[in-house]
């Protein structure tokens, strides 16, 4: 059984990946990303940080997940990015997603940010996804 922290990696990497609107607009959606990423769309997401608070209380086993989502950009200007950050919000935030093993309470974005990666070419996004999950 997948434990609820890759189970949740999961479900965010398999609604990103069946959402037209996030795909219309990156080349892929990597934990580990290749070389090959920046493809004709020359953008992609990939997985960064990832933390759990336990949040469980009287037998219920929950935790409060917070992934960072990074969207890659090397369309010239920012808006590009921002389009992207905006697409990954409307895919996952307060969405009625299912986990398998164990329960998804909620899942909201909290936080989205781009700006100009220090090699002066790239602009970066970052989505913050927070999700409760009660354990199986």
């Amino acid at each position: 059984m997948a434990s609820p922290s890759t189970e949740l990696q999961g479900l965010l990497y398999s609604t990103l990946k069946a959402d037209l609107g996030v795909m219309a607009l990156v080349d892929g959606v990597y934990d580990n990303v290749p070389t090959t990423a920046f493809g004709t769309k020359k953008a992609y997401i990939s997985f960064g940080p990832h933390d759990v608070v336990d949040d469980g209380a009287d037998c219920i086993e929950s935790g409060e997940h917070t992934f960072q989502l990074d969207c890659w950009s090397r369309a010239v200007g920012q808006v590009a990015c921002k389009d992207i950050v905006d697409a990954v919000k409307v895919a996952l935030h307060e969405r009625e997603l299912t986990l398998t093993n164990n329960a998804l309470v909620e899942i909201r974005v909290i936080m989205r940010r781009v700006f100009r990666d220090p090699d002066g070419l790239t602009s970066h996004g970052v989505v913050m996804v927070q999700a409760i999950v009660e354990e199986a």
